[in-house]
């Protein structure tokens, strides 16, 4: 939750941690970057390929403590993270070309029914969403 992360977020800063490493892990990452970024703290998101643990039994308190061994001896290879306005933009971009992809897959599935139903709407109109089509 967000009250907590800011609990964390000046619970860092209160002890003095100056650097912040954390594991790429799908989008688990972006909540706590979203709000960390504000304070200062140097954050760094790495690549799970890129710290190779230790084989064994995998948890995440021995993934915290082998990420924290490797920032300790200056062996993470930071990811590139855009700034705030970048992240905004990706994730609009994002989400109009998903918009776009649903536009496509429904004219797509009303072209199949209209076939379906013999009605070859698609012989005589370029676009069947257009005003030819209507």
């Amino acid at each position: 939750m967000t009250a907590e992360l800011l609990g964390l977020a000046d619970w860092l800063v209160e002890h003095g941690v100056t650097t912040v490493a954390m594991e790429s892990t799908g989008v688990y990452w972006k909540p706590i970057w979203n709000l960390l970024e504000g304070h200062d703290l140097e954050l760094l998101l790495v690549n799970a390929r890129h710290m190779r643990a230790v084989p064994g039994r995998k948890t995440d308190v021995h993934d915290a403590e082998w990420i924290a061994d490797l920032l300790r001896h200056g062996l993470l290879r930071p990811s590139f993270v855009p700034d705030r306005a970048g992240r905004e933009l990706r994730e609009l971009v994002r989400y109009r070309k998903s918009l776009v992809g649903e536009r496509s897959r429904e004219a797509e599935r009303l072209h199949k029914v209209l076939e379906g139903a013999n009605i070859k709407l698609g012989a005589v109109a370029t676009n069947i969403l257009g005003a030819s089509g209507r």
